[in-house]
């Protein structure tokens, strides 16, 4: 059987772009080159798509060609432009290597499924549940699994800042790594917090701060069959977690470093990846997502978010997680494809 072609897309238009780009490195410097021919495909901030030679932060500048995805199926791959013709390149596999809006809310995965190409991770209708908070929380809460208490803030509504028992953190309810969000001690505060949510999403969310510990825990696979990687804790000094918005995080957090395995007694990790398990049946997920919960000093836990596509930097939670259960990165990625894979043939 000859080399799997496999197109990796990496960069988009939206607040997460550099997160993906570094992602997509640590991909492909992973990736085993005796089973995959990879394909690269650039995204950039403006959302132009181009076939280039791998993901680099200067990957732009390098030797590109324009590209589409195939809408149709009977040209089921991409389609170059070069010298004012179009080359069509078949591929049998893609990876979304994007995180965020337009990566992993949904609207890559139906560009995809039109396309009719298999995908790596979770569908449309799951992608799009878990990038909307509101929506996860409404989901699980239905399930029977806690979640923090919340209210939903559009643009044509407001709420009592009077009302709230405060701390609470105000944040977009479809962005992810941390931007637009704020943690509020007073009513003083509120005003600005969403004003600042808002310049990522017209859907705010305000929710109760949960006193807890951060737990995630890695999921990978499909229905009943689901492994999870070890769990960590994220050990704050102070504020909240932002890693990515740091400005050099490989060097890591000014207020945050990870305990993988999380030093938490061994029930409380069972719970959590138990848990972990039944929110990613629940929402529908397949292939991959990272559950973040926190732990209460009760012992219970309490559903903080689901991210579906989450990072795979050299400093992110899920590879790190899954590496200390013995699955390195680019074991994770075979996984991914063979799923992907069998999904569709089965």
């Amino acid at each position: 059987m000859g080399k799997l072609k496999l197109g990796i897309i990496f960069g988009g238009s939206g607040e997460e772009h550099p997160v993906s780009i570094k992602s997509a490195v640590e991909v492909a410097k992973n990736l085993n080159l005796e089973k995959y021919d990879p394909y690269y495909i650039g995204i950039t901030l403006a959302g132009e798509w181009k076939l280039c030679d791998g993901p680099s932060a200067e990957w732009e500048s390098g030797d590109t060609r324009p590209v589409v995805l195939s809408p149709d199926r009977s040209a089921h791959g991409l389609l170059v432009l070069d010298e004012g013709k179009y080359e069509t390149i078949a591929l049998d596999v893609v990876l979304p290597v994007l995180h965020g809006k337009f990566g992993e809310d949904g609207a890559m995965q139906g560009l995809l499924e039109i396309s009719g190409i298999p995908y790596v991770g979770c569908d449309v209708q799951s992608s799009a549940l878990c990038m909307d908070k509101s929506l996860t929380y409404a989901v699980i809460r239905g399930a029977g699994i806690a979640t923090p208490n919340f209210w939903i803030v559009t643009s044509d509504n407001d709420v009592d800042a009077d009302k709230l028992t405060y701390p609470v953190f105000v944040k977009p309810a479809r962005s992810g790594s941390s931007f637009g969000v704020s943690k509020v001690s007073n009513k003083e505060e509120l005003a600005s917090a969403l004003e600042t949510a808002r310049e990522f999403d017209s859907k705010v969310l305000i929710e109760e701060a949960v006193v807890g510990s951060e737990i995630g825990c890695s999921i990978l696979g499909n229905g009943d069959d689901l492994f999870a990687g070890e769990v960590d804790r994220v050990a704050l000094t102070h504020g909240f977690f932002k890693i990515h918005q740091e400005e050099s995080p490989e060097t890591g957090s000014e207020n945050s470093s990870f305990i993988v395995p999380a030093d938490i007694p061994a029930e409380s990790r069972t719970l959590v990846q138990e848990t972990a398990k039944a929110i990613y049946r629940t929402l529908g997920c397949r292939g991959l997502a990272r559950v973040d919960l926190f732990l209460k000093e009760d012992g219970s836990v309490v559903l903080n978010e689901v991210n579906t596509l989450p990072g795979l930097t050299s400093y992110s939670r899920y590879p790190r997680m899954m590496a200390a259960a013995g699955l390195p990165l680019g074991e994770v990625v075979d996984r991914l494809v063979a799923l992907t894979l069998a999904g569709r043939n089965g």
